[in-house]
Formats: C-alpha cells, sequence, structure tokens
C-alpha cells in the first residue's frame, strides 16, 4: 500500500506525520527541534515542487509512505490521484490518503510562509518548529487514529500472522 500524508505545502505537518508512522520521531515525548529539522523535507521544499510526491521511507508491514504538498487544490487533490490511479490500473485500497491540514496551527502557517514562500528560513524556520512541535501531539493522535488502515488486521488483533 502507499500511504500518503497530504497538506498545503508539503514541508512540515505532512513530513512530521510520515514520519511519526515510520517511527523517525518518538510517539511519546516532544521532538527536540533538532530532531525535526533532521528530517527528510522538513522545511525543504522549494517553490514549484508541490504535487511533487516525496518518498520518506518503507514501514514495518511493507507499505510506502509518502509526504506531498498540494497547495490549493483543498478536497480535489484526493479525488484527482484516486482518479489518476484508477485510470493507471491501481485500486482504490491500494492508496491511502490522509490530510494532515486540520492539524497546521498559526505558527506552523506563518513560519512556512515565511521560510518556504518567501525564502526568510532564518526568520521562518525557528516559528514553523515552534509550531510543529506546539501541534506534535495532534499529529501523533492523527497517525495512531488511522493507523487501523495500514496495519494487517493480524497486528490490530495481536495475533500472529499466518504463514502459507
Amino acid at each position: 500500500m502507499m500511504v500518503i500524508y497530504h497538506c498545503f505545502g508539503g514541508s512540515h505537518s505532512s513530513v512530521t506525520a510520515a514520519a511519526i508512522h515510520l517511527g523517525l520521531l518518538p510517539r511519546n515525548r516532544l521532538p527536540t527541534a533538532a530532531e525535526l529539522l533532521a528530517l527528510p523535507y522538513f522545511d525543504g521544499r522549494s517553490r514549484g515542487e508541490e504535487g511533487e510526491l516525496k518518498f520518506m521511507g518503507t514501514d514495518v508491514y511493507g507499505n510506502s509512505v509518502y509526504a506531498v504538498g498540494k497547495k490549493n487544490l483543498g478536497g480535489r487533490f484526493e479525488a484527482l490521484l484516486y482518479d489518476l490511479a484508477a485510470t493507471l490500473g491501481v485500486q482504490r485500497q491500494e492508496i491511502l490518503l490522509l490530510n494532515t491540514s486540520p492539524l497546521v496551527n498559526l505558527f506552523m502557517r506563518i513560519g512556512g510562509f515565511t521560510s518556504r514562500r518567501i525564502g526568510l528560513t532564518l526568520l521562518g524556520r525557528p516559528v514553523v518548529v515552534r509550531g510543529t512541535r506546539r501541534a506534535f501531539a495532534s499529529l501523533v493522535e492523527f497517525v495512531e487514529q488511522n493507523q487501523h488502515l495500514w496495519m494487517p488486521a493480524c497486528a490490530l488483533s495481536g495475533t500472529p500472522a499466518r504463514r502459507g
């Protein structure tokens, strides 16, 4: 399965949620600024890279995990990806789209705009890191609330998987 976390710019909430999913960030404590900044693609996208799927890694269940920015597409983004997948013969259940945009706070918006959009990284990055740390518990909760969608049933029940 492809698990795709998406937000406006694809640099902060989607990258952080994907990192939580993959175990690149702890779920039981607030990550440091250095831990966030060490993530691939965190506050690193350039203008015009929205829409590019960024591979974040493969989870323990073999799912490919991505982060992407959708800019102003909103809900049309998911329809577009599902329609494209169907056109390419990919079954809908093989793609999971998870929207992290509702978890973005004002600090993340201001910091992301300042850092990514107008290029004042020195000013914007500390603000977006602060915002991401403030949103972190919500991002962890979001990932955990959706994990039943990508985990095999045996993993959810605690039953060992059968081998052929």
